[in-house]
């Protein structure tokens, strides 16, 4: 072995002197993930209003606001019955309180009024959840200005002055506010004679992008979900069911997503584990549109 070679195996021979390493401090256990999330999606003390919430996807969403530990706020219009039992199924579990206020959230009278009764009752708003709204299904010859206009007055003035009321009153930092779009604002090919509807819903989409900049300064989150086909009344409406069956066809699962699929997403989004979440438009469909 050359001596270069053999001065540089010298230098890197291990040496006999030990270096002294220090004992470790004792490092305090620290929660596990799965606890610190599940106090992160706590929504105990905190109150929900969910507009449009005595049956379907607004009533899984406030009996799963509820099962988070919220108080929640069941909003209705007709069927009295219904939002009661929405009320005793948050109630039943045993976190949080719950009420029904009849509120035709369509005007901006009902809009204010539901949230006055909501402050009146639990003496605070922290999560508002805009669901309501309507679908209808006309060609464009079909289309008058009563149709166009009673899908911008329920799909987009009222939640927008919702939003701005309560914005007035929501926490800084810490308040949500969740707005309802659909998949099919995306879609590659749009679904026949929804010209009004997914006008509003792209209208939807941008007013929550303004609202989360707006906001964000108070620490108020915006966030929009946007469902794909879900098997509700109003999605069946005037749908015969070869129709129903062939759009249940074109998501990979072959099925139409239901409201228990889309209610978790809420309650995460209303919680403190979203702080980081903004400005969103987040689609849950099952691959109905990727």
């Amino acid at each position: 072995m050359s001596g270069t070679m053999a001065n540089f195996f010298s230098s890197v021979r291990p040496s006999n002197n030990r270096l002294a390493v220090p004992t470790p401090a004792k490092i305090t256990k620290q929660p596990s993930i799965s606890s610190t999330f599940l106090a992160n999606t706590s929504l105990l003390g905190k109150v929900a209003v969910v507009t449009g919430s005595s049956r379907s996807t607004g009533a899984a969403i406030a009996k799963c606001l509820g099962e988070h530990g919220a108080h929640v706020v069941v909003n209705y219009v007709t069927d009295a019955v219904a939002a009661e039992e929405v009320v005793q199924s948050v109630r039943s579990q045993g976190k949080g309180g719950s009420i029904a206020v009849c509120a035709d959230t369509s005007t901006l009278q009902g809009g204010q009024f539901l949230l006055d009764e909501a402050v009146k009752t639990f003496g605070k708003i922290d999560i508002l959840v805009l669901n309501a709204g309507i679908m209808g299904s006309k060609t464009l010859a079909e289309v008058d200005e009563n149709f166009f206009d009673s899908h911008f007055d329920i799909n987009v003035k009222a939640p927008l002055f919702m939003a701005k009321a309560a914005a007035a009153i929501l926490p800084s930092p810490g308040g949500r506010i969740i707005f309802f779009s659909s998949s099919l604002t995306a879609a590659s090919s749009v679904t026949p004679n929804a010209l009004c509807y997914l006008a509003t819903k792209g209208a939807i989409e941008q007013i929550s992008r303004v609202l989360a900049k707006d906001l964000g300064t108070r620490g108020i989150t915006v966030n929009t979900i946007s469902p794909g086909p879900v098997d509700t009344p109003m999605f069946r409406e005037g749908k015969p069911q070869n129709i129903i069956d062939s759009i249940a066809k074109q998501s990979p699962s072959r099925r139409l997503g239901e409201p228990d699929d889309i209610a978790p997403l809420v309650g995460f989004l209303a919680s403190q584990a979203a702080q980081w979440i903004t400005g969103q438009n987040i689609r849950v469909n099952g691959g109905f549109v990727v």
